[in-house]
């Protein structure tokens, strides 16, 4: 069985029933003998074809900082654990745990979608970030290569992108990032919560190894794309300690500008972390979420905006202010680069399109 970060398949918060595979955790024993011919569960990955009609999503929310962005897939092979996109799957009639990162959906037409969206009148030229709710590099995109096929059709276009990711796939792509780069186009983030591999490893199953994301850093900054790196999640009580370590291996592998969120627990995914807290660092496991609790209010998820990637009272300033000395002794304190979306240009293709999106 492939590693997985979840250990089970919460309860969809809108559904009333669930089905349960034989084998599988919470499901019933009915007293049968165990057939030596049917084996134990393992929940394989398979992908599935989006038929979304569009790509570009709108943000509304005011603590992210950006207005657009693209979802190549739903669900994510990295597995992560703790992962806050987690409870998007539930919308689908899925559940946020296994099914999250063993469901993926792919979307095969997202890069003409996005040409016909950024080709409409309607289209204000502005960044486009990678992604909101998945990882744009898991490693699906290894097979199917639909970021990069959305990032060719940006460059084309001269529209900017950010993007934010675990993945060293990324890689693969700086010829597309750099030309982006070329006219302040590209940014982007290589986000770090550990350099321990072990922990990474059983915490992210499937996300590239520490090392692999200093190195993507490295040739990121060598192919002259701005790359920053995220320190996320901090992990009270479990790698609140490497804040300043992570700061300083990126900032010498070539990073300009770094930032830092700290865990956030939403629906489903806090059920999630506290069994993979007790299965993986049981000692850890309540100064963990006693951290989490002092820096929500008593709870173990405040979704307000101004403190969801935060936190509020001592803890959280102290950690800030952690990240802050370390960020400004690697000279990473000043801010990511602001992109250019002066270049904009619709290319002539031939095609007469309408005024509206493709339906």
């Amino acid at each position: 069985m492939q590693r997985r970060g979840a250990s089970s398949s919460p309860p969809n918060r809108f559904e009333r029933l669930r089905t349960v595979p034989p084998g599988a955790p919470g499901s019933f024993d009915l007293g049968l003998e165990p057939d030596p011919d049917e084996p134990p569960f393992d929940p394989r990955t398979i992908f599935l074809r989006d038929s979304s009609r569009t790509i570009v999503a709108t943000n509304t929310s005011p603590d992210v900082g950006f207005d657009a962005s693209v979802n190549p897939y739903r669900g994510c092979l990295h597995g992560c654990s703790y992962c806050y996109a987690r409870p998007n799957h539930e919308y689908l009639g899925y559940s946020a745990g296994l099914d999250f990162e063993t469901k993926i959906l792919v979307k095969t037409r997202a890069p003409q979608l996005l040409r016909r969206r950024l080709s409409l009148l309607s289209w204000k030229p502005q960044v486009v970030a990678f992604s909101g709710v998945t990882d744009a590099y898991q490693p699906a995109e290894r097979r199917f290569r639909i970021t990069r096929g959305c990032l060719q059709v940006l460059a084309e276009f001269h529209n900017p992108a950010a993007i934010v990711t675990k993945g060293a796939l990324i890689v693969r792509d700086t010829d597309v990032l750099g030309e982006l780069a070329e006219w302040g186009g590209a940014s982007v983030v290589i986000s770090v919560t550990t350099l321990d591999e072990d922990l990474q490893r059983r915490m992210e199953p499937l996300a590239a190894r520490p090392l692999r994301r200093l190195a993507a850093i490295e040739a990121l900054a060598a192919a002259g794309v701005p790359v920053g790196v995220n320190v996320a999640p901090v992990v009270p009580g479990l790698t609140d300690h490497e804040i300043p370590g992570i700061v300083a291996a990126a900032a010498e592998a070539g990073a300009r500008f770094a930032g830092m969120l700290v865990l956030r627990l939403p629906y489903g995914v806090k059920e999630i972390f506290s069994e993979w807290l007790e299965a993986h660092v049981p000692e850890r496991k309540e100064r963990v979420l006693a951290r989490l609790r002092e820096m929500r209010g008593g709870k173990l998820y405040d979704g307000r905006f101004a403190v969801r990637g935060r936190g509020e009272g001592v803890y959280a300033e102290q950690l800030r202010a952690v990240f802050d000395l370390a960020a400004r002794r690697s000279g990473l304190a000043g801010r990511g680069p602001t992109l250019e979306t002066r270049h904009f240009r619709v290319p002539h293709t031939g095609e007469q399109l309408g005024l509206f999106p493709e339906t």
